[in-house]
Protein backbone atom coordinates (compact mmCIF):
# COMPACT_ATOMS: atom_id res chain seq x y z
CA UNK A 1 0.00 0.00 0.00
CA UNK A 2 1.47 3.25 -1.03
CA UNK A 3 2.41 5.56 2.32
CA UNK A 4 -0.40 8.12 3.27
CA UNK A 5 -0.67 11.25 1.35
CA UNK A 6 -2.23 14.38 4.00
CA UNK A 7 -3.77 17.18 2.39
CA UNK A 8 -0.54 19.06 3.81
CA UNK A 9 1.13 17.25 0.79
CA UNK A 10 -1.29 17.34 -1.69
CA UNK A 11 -0.29 21.54 -1.92
CA UNK A 12 3.25 20.49 -2.69
CA UNK A 13 4.16 19.62 -6.29
CA UNK A 14 5.86 16.78 -5.40
CA UNK A 15 2.89 15.48 -3.06
CA UNK A 16 0.86 15.75 -5.85
CA UNK A 17 2.47 13.90 -8.37
CA UNK A 18 2.79 11.49 -5.75
CA UNK A 19 -0.84 11.09 -5.06
CA UNK A 20 -1.42 11.02 -9.41
CA UNK A 21 1.20 7.80 -8.95
CA UNK A 22 3.73 9.74 -11.33
CA UNK A 23 7.25 8.71 -11.61
CA UNK A 24 9.52 11.64 -11.77
CA UNK A 25 12.64 9.18 -12.18
CA UNK A 26 12.49 8.88 -16.43
CA UNK A 27 10.34 11.89 -17.25
CA UNK A 28 12.32 14.71 -19.38
CA UNK A 29 11.85 18.34 -18.13
CA UNK A 30 9.32 19.15 -20.93
CA UNK A 31 7.15 16.88 -19.14
CA UNK A 32 7.73 17.78 -15.71
CA UNK A 33 7.11 21.34 -16.75
CA UNK A 34 3.79 20.21 -18.22
CA UNK A 35 2.77 18.52 -15.16
CA UNK A 36 3.47 21.58 -12.71
CA UNK A 37 1.44 23.78 -15.26
CA UNK A 38 -1.41 20.72 -14.45
CA UNK A 39 -0.65 21.16 -10.61
CA UNK A 40 -1.27 24.84 -10.42
CA UNK A 41 -4.02 25.33 -12.49
CA UNK A 42 -5.40 22.44 -10.11
CA UNK A 43 -4.09 24.51 -7.38
CA UNK A 44 -5.73 27.96 -8.70
CA UNK A 45 -9.63 25.96 -8.81
CA UNK A 46 -9.36 24.52 -5.50
CA UNK A 47 -8.35 28.42 -3.87
CA UNK A 48 -11.40 29.71 -6.05
CA UNK A 49 -13.65 27.75 -3.69
CA UNK A 50 -15.08 28.95 -0.32
CA UNK A 51 -14.24 27.71 2.47
CA UNK A 52 -17.61 26.07 4.30
CA UNK A 53 -16.68 27.19 8.08
CA UNK A 54 -18.83 26.28 10.91
CA UNK A 55 -22.31 24.16 9.76
CA UNK A 56 -24.92 25.70 11.16
CA UNK A 57 -27.07 22.76 10.98
CA UNK A 58 -30.88 23.26 12.80
CA UNK A 59 -32.48 21.17 14.82
CA UNK A 60 -36.14 19.35 13.01
CA UNK A 61 -38.19 17.77 15.35
CA UNK A 62 -38.20 13.99 14.74
CA UNK A 63 -34.44 14.09 12.82
CA UNK A 64 -31.22 12.39 13.33
CA UNK A 65 -28.05 13.10 12.38
CA UNK A 66 -24.25 11.15 12.32
CA UNK A 67 -20.49 12.76 11.58
CA UNK A 68 -17.46 11.37 10.58
CA UNK A 69 -15.02 14.06 11.69
CA UNK A 70 -11.31 14.26 11.87
CA UNK A 71 -9.65 15.27 15.16
CA UNK A 72 -6.53 17.67 14.89
CA UNK A 73 -5.99 18.93 18.22
CA UNK A 74 -8.75 21.06 19.34
CA UNK A 75 -10.31 21.44 15.73
CA UNK A 76 -12.70 18.71 14.37
CA UNK A 77 -13.05 18.95 10.78
CA UNK A 78 -16.55 17.67 9.21
CA UNK A 79 -15.79 14.89 6.42
CA UNK A 80 -19.32 13.40 5.70
CA UNK A 81 -22.39 13.29 7.89
CA UNK A 82 -25.65 10.79 7.70
CA UNK A 83 -28.98 12.14 8.53
CA UNK A 84 -31.87 9.71 8.82
CA UNK A 85 -34.87 12.20 8.44
CA UNK A 86 -38.20 12.60 10.44
CA UNK A 87 -39.91 10.97 7.32
CA UNK A 88 -37.64 7.97 8.04
CA UNK A 89 -35.16 8.49 4.32
CA UNK A 90 -31.67 8.40 5.00
CA UNK A 91 -29.39 10.67 3.19
CA UNK A 92 -25.12 10.67 2.98
CA UNK A 93 -24.21 14.23 3.03
CA UNK A 94 -20.30 15.47 1.85
CA UNK A 95 -19.76 19.66 3.07
CA UNK A 96 -18.48 21.72 0.13
CA UNK A 97 -18.22 25.47 -0.43
CA UNK A 98 -19.82 25.01 -3.69
CA UNK A 99 -23.48 25.10 -2.82
CA UNK A 100 -24.48 23.47 -6.61
CA UNK A 101 -22.50 20.57 -6.27
CA UNK A 102 -24.16 19.28 -2.91
CA UNK A 103 -22.99 15.63 -3.22
CA UNK A 104 -25.30 13.24 -1.59
CA UNK A 105 -26.88 9.74 -1.38
CA UNK A 106 -30.43 9.13 -0.43
CA UNK A 107 -32.50 6.15 0.62
CA UNK A 108 -36.20 6.88 -0.31
CA UNK A 109 -38.94 5.38 1.51
CA UNK A 110 -40.15 3.13 -1.72
CA UNK A 111 -36.38 2.05 -1.65
CA UNK A 112 -35.22 3.59 -4.22
CA UNK A 113 -31.24 4.56 -3.17
CA UNK A 114 -29.33 6.91 -5.82
CA UNK A 115 -26.27 9.38 -5.76
CA UNK A 116 -26.44 12.56 -7.07
CA UNK A 117 -23.95 15.60 -7.59
CA UNK A 118 -24.89 18.79 -9.26
CA UNK A 119 -28.41 17.60 -9.01
CA UNK A 120 -27.54 14.88 -11.44
CA UNK A 121 -27.70 11.44 -10.93
CA UNK A 122 -24.07 9.88 -10.80
CA UNK A 123 -24.93 6.01 -10.45
CA UNK A 124 -28.59 4.37 -12.15
CA UNK A 125 -30.99 4.09 -9.37
CA UNK A 126 -30.94 1.34 -6.91
CA UNK A 127 -33.87 -0.40 -5.79
CA UNK A 128 -33.40 -1.75 -2.26
CA UNK A 129 -35.95 -3.07 0.20
CA UNK A 130 -38.42 -0.37 1.16
CA UNK A 131 -38.03 2.00 4.20
CA UNK A 132 -42.13 1.30 4.89
CA UNK A 133 -42.61 -2.06 6.69
CA UNK A 134 -40.37 -3.82 9.21
CA UNK A 135 -36.37 -3.92 7.75
CA UNK A 136 -34.58 -6.76 7.19
CA UNK A 137 -30.55 -7.85 7.32
CA UNK A 138 -28.52 -4.76 6.00
CA UNK A 139 -28.41 -2.25 2.78
CA UNK A 140 -25.48 -0.59 1.87
CA UNK A 141 -25.56 3.04 1.35
CA UNK A 142 -22.19 3.15 -0.43
CA UNK A 143 -18.25 3.55 0.76
CA UNK A 144 -16.62 6.99 0.85
CA UNK A 145 -13.07 7.94 -0.05
CA UNK A 146 -11.39 11.06 -0.97
CA UNK A 147 -11.44 13.19 2.33
CA UNK A 148 -9.22 16.00 2.75
CA UNK A 149 -11.98 18.32 5.44
CA UNK A 150 -9.36 20.42 6.71
CA UNK A 151 -8.73 22.00 2.75
CA UNK A 152 -13.27 21.98 2.62
CA UNK A 153 -12.96 23.46 5.91
CA UNK A 154 -15.75 22.48 7.14
CA UNK A 155 -16.03 22.52 10.82
CA UNK A 156 -18.05 20.02 12.98
CA UNK A 157 -20.24 21.23 16.44
CA UNK A 158 -20.84 18.01 18.17
CA UNK A 159 -23.80 19.58 19.35
CA UNK A 160 -25.65 19.25 16.27
CA UNK A 161 -25.15 15.69 15.92
CA UNK A 162 -26.83 12.75 17.75
CA UNK A 163 -23.31 11.13 17.25
CA UNK A 164 -19.87 11.94 16.10
CA UNK A 165 -17.27 9.62 14.63
CA UNK A 166 -14.06 11.07 15.71
CA UNK A 167 -11.23 9.70 13.62
CA UNK A 168 -7.07 10.77 14.42
CA UNK A 169 -5.05 12.25 11.54
CA UNK A 170 -3.47 9.75 8.89
CA UNK A 171 -7.04 7.50 8.47
CA UNK A 172 -8.70 9.49 5.90
CA UNK A 173 -6.96 11.60 3.14
CA UNK A 174 -7.11 12.28 -0.85
CA UNK A 175 -6.18 8.74 -1.60
CA UNK A 176 -6.87 6.69 1.68
CA UNK A 177 -9.33 5.36 3.92
CA UNK A 178 -13.17 4.99 3.35
CA UNK A 179 -15.95 5.63 5.44
CA UNK A 180 -18.53 2.97 4.76
CA UNK A 181 -22.36 3.40 5.52
CA UNK A 182 -24.73 0.43 6.08
CA UNK A 183 -28.46 0.51 7.66
CA UNK A 184 -28.67 -3.17 9.24
CA UNK A 185 -31.90 -4.78 11.00
CA UNK A 186 -31.33 -4.77 14.78
CA UNK A 187 -28.34 -7.14 16.22
CA UNK A 188 -27.36 -7.95 12.37
CA UNK A 189 -24.01 -7.51 11.09
CA UNK A 190 -23.59 -4.99 7.84
CA UNK A 191 -22.32 -5.97 4.48
CA UNK A 192 -18.86 -7.01 4.33
CA UNK A 193 -15.61 -5.25 2.66
CA UNK A 194 -12.06 -6.04 2.37
CA UNK A 195 -10.35 -3.68 4.10
CA UNK A 196 -6.80 -3.70 5.25
CA UNK A 197 -7.23 -2.68 8.50
CA UNK A 198 -10.65 -1.22 10.38
CA UNK A 199 -10.02 1.70 12.55
CA UNK A 200 -13.40 2.04 13.95
CA UNK A 201 -16.80 0.76 13.71
CA UNK A 202 -19.78 2.57 15.71
CA UNK A 203 -23.04 1.11 15.69
CA UNK A 204 -25.72 4.32 16.48
CA UNK A 205 -29.75 2.59 17.38
CA UNK A 206 -31.99 5.34 17.93
CA UNK A 207 -34.36 4.05 15.75
CA UNK A 208 -34.51 1.01 13.44
CA UNK A 209 -32.47 0.27 11.77
CA UNK A 210 -29.51 0.74 13.02
CA UNK A 211 -27.02 2.86 11.50
CA UNK A 212 -23.15 1.44 11.50
CA UNK A 213 -20.54 3.48 10.76
CA UNK A 214 -17.28 1.90 9.56
CA UNK A 215 -14.05 3.71 9.18
CA UNK A 216 -10.49 1.56 7.19
CA UNK A 217 -7.53 1.98 6.22
CA UNK A 218 -7.74 1.51 2.60
CA UNK A 219 -5.58 3.03 -0.14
Amino acid sequence: MQKFISEVELQTFEGWLRYQRFDTAPAAPEELARWRRHFEDARERTAAIPKVGLMKLQPVPGEHRYAVAVREGSDLWLTLWVRHSSKGEFFVMWPRGDRDWDPHTSYHLDGTLHMKSYDRKVLPPKKCQPLTGAFQGSEDLGFYAGHGPKGIGAICDPTAFSGVVEVAPGVLGPRHGGVKVDLVEPEHEPTGFSWTQIVTQQVFRDIPPWIVITVGSCG
